[in-house]
């Protein structure tokens, strides 16, 4: 009698697993299609990373500044109308406040007759002094003629001597009467008095020339003085034109309004802030790097901008300057080292970066954060032709 012997099967749950466990062939045909695929990686990251990447420096520390002015007032005084709304674009010289300019204008037209009584008191000046020019031509005139009448006295009473000797000498040997050697001492005590006569009027004459000098030197200082004063009114209507001038405020550059503190029927004083004009136009971003980042950073490298409102849409720009000392020389209160335990903290620096061009449908405002990456790859020079 034949017995047949038969083998011990596997249990079900076993031959299931040798059934479906994969051939060890594909097991490692996926091990090593990883292996290539990781070492690919990693020599497309090594060839990034020394072409490219070690020369990007990147930082989040980065925003969006303008060179925003605050418009405030320079004279006092209620104010009349506001002419601009908030977030309203204007041009430069765009009225945007209005004083009430009563009190100025009058301020105004008082220093205006000022100027004209200062004129009218000048002119009056140089009327004296050219009257005292005149009086001193005229004196000199006067002392000519008084010198001419001295020389003819002095020559009448000459004449008159010698007659009154001839006459003696004739009395003497008889040839002529007394009465006429009387009538000879007359005339001559009569030419003696009327040189007198002429040489106290001249010195009378030079007199009064000196008291013409005089005059016109007192009219050379007063029209010096009602020039002076005249300046000084004329000094006064400046002052008062520009107060004037100053009621109405207006835009100095191009931009929005911003924080428009104003309102019609408020008072305002000098240097009181009432609202801002942001140039949007003008807007740059200020990245601030660390100093580990700026060995290979020059002027005029490419930075790629991305703001955080905007992160899918890159801007161009370029490396404009760097701040000249880091932002802890310039805090309120700056950190010494010298006093205590020092830890040694890697300082930042203000990199100012410049917009290319304004980006397209883009608003980019100032406070914005942005990412900000420079490309410090040198330069190839360009081949020479």
């Amino acid at each position: 009698m034949n017995v047949a012997v038969s083998k011990n099967p596997l249990p079900d749950d076993q031959a299931q697993a040798v059934a479906t466990a994969p051939r060890p062939t594909r097991r490692r045909l996926a091990l090593y299609a990883g292996g290539g695929l990781t070492v690919l990686a990693a020599l497309a990251f090594s060839g990034y990373w020394l072409t490219t990447g070690r020369y990007l420096e990147t930082t989040d520390d980065a925003y969006v500044r303008a060179d925003w002015v605050a418009l405030s007032a320079r004279v006092a005084g209620y104010v009349a109308k506001v002419e601009v709304e908030d977030d309203q674009a204007v041009k430069a010289g765009d009225v945007l406040v209005r004083l009430q300019h009563r009190d100025y204008r009058a301020r105004l037209d008082q220093a205006t007759a000022g100027v004209a009584e200062a004129h009218a008191a000048l002119a009056a000046a140089q009327a004296r002094q050219q009257v005292a020019a005149e009086r001193i031509n005229q004196q000199q005139q006067a002392i000519v003629q008084s010198e001419a009448a001295v020389h003819s006295a002095s020559a009448e009473r000459q004449r008159s001597e010698l007659d009154m000797q001839r006459y003696r000498g004739l009395v003497r040997d008889d040839a002529a009467t007394v009465q006429r050697l009387e009538a000879a001492h007359a005339n001559a005590v009569q030419a003696g008095a009327a040189l007198q006569g002429a040489q106290a009027h001249l010195r009378e004459q030079r007199s009064q020339l000196a008291m013409a000098k005089a005059q016109a030197l007192a009219a050379d200082a007063e029209i010096k003085q009602r020039a002076a004063g005249l300046s000084r009114a004329q000094a006064r209507q400046a002052l008062a034109d520009q107060d004037a001038q100053d009621t109405v405020l207006r835009a100095p550059i191009d931009g929005v309004v911003g924080q428009r503190r104003v309102r019609a029927g408020q008072y305002v004083v000098p240097g009181q802030p009432l609202l801002a004009v942001v140039p949007l136009q003008q807007t740059y971003v200020v990245a601030n790097y660390k100093e580990t980042q700026l060995a290979h950073m020059r002027p005029g490298q490419p930075v790629q901008v991305r703001v955080d409102s905007f992160s899918s849409q890159p801007v161009q720009g370029h490396v404009a300057s760097f701040s000249p000392a880091s932002g802890n020389v310039f805090a309120l209160l700056p950190s010494d080292n010298a006093t205590g335990n020092f830890t040694k903290i890697v300082q930042r620096f203000p990199v100012r970066i410049v917009l290319d061009r304004p980006a397209d449908g883009l608003q980019i405002l100032p406070g914005m954060s942005v990412v900000t990456t420079v490309d410090t790859r040198p330069v190839e020079p360009a081949d020479e032709q």
